[in-house]
């Protein structure tokens, strides 16, 4: 690793330890040419997730999308923002174990459905509402009905 201080590719690791979350290696090292200490961390890299839309575009996942979808959804609700976030990484680590490269903007809206329904009905019933484009009251209605029993 080249030194940030005076460039020299000689360095020594003199500590190792996982970073808080378990996603990096956090190293302390000291430069053997100038003898100052720095900190590298070392990560996988991640891989690029694409989200095919309805009509066939392609973007880059955006975790932040669910996440404003779900707080929208939450929004005057009981829910804690810590669990909408744990939600979150709950399902973009599901995303990334059973999509190769790319994931269809349904099935991400789906895994958002299924959290919300054990989450809050209200809250599930919100995002339905926009997510599912129903075109009349009967839909909506059919939705509902098994949440209603």
């Amino acid at each position: 690793m080249r030194c940030p201080f005076c460039k020299k590719d000689d360095d020594r690791v003199i500590d190792s330890r996982s970073s808080g979350d378990g996603r990096a290696v956090r190293r302390r090292r000291v430069c053997l040419s100038c003898r100052k200490r720095f900190t590298t961390y070392e990560q996988v890299e991640q891989i690029t997730l694409y989200v095919i839309k309805k009509d066939g575009r392609r973007e880059v996942f955006d975790r932040e999308k669910i996440r404003r979808g779900l707080l929208t959804a939450c929004k005057k609700r009981p829910v804690a923002v810590q669990r909408i976030d744990d939600i979150v990484n709950k399902i973009e680590m599901e995303l990334y174990q059973k999509h190769d490269r790319e994931v269809k903007s349904k099935a991400i809206g789906n895994l958002v459905m299924r959290e919300l329904k054990t989450l809050d009905h209200v809250a599930y019933v919100r995002f339905a509402s926009v997510y599912r484009e129903f075109q009349d009251v009967a839909e909506f209605m059919r939705e509902l009905q098994p949440m209603l029993k």
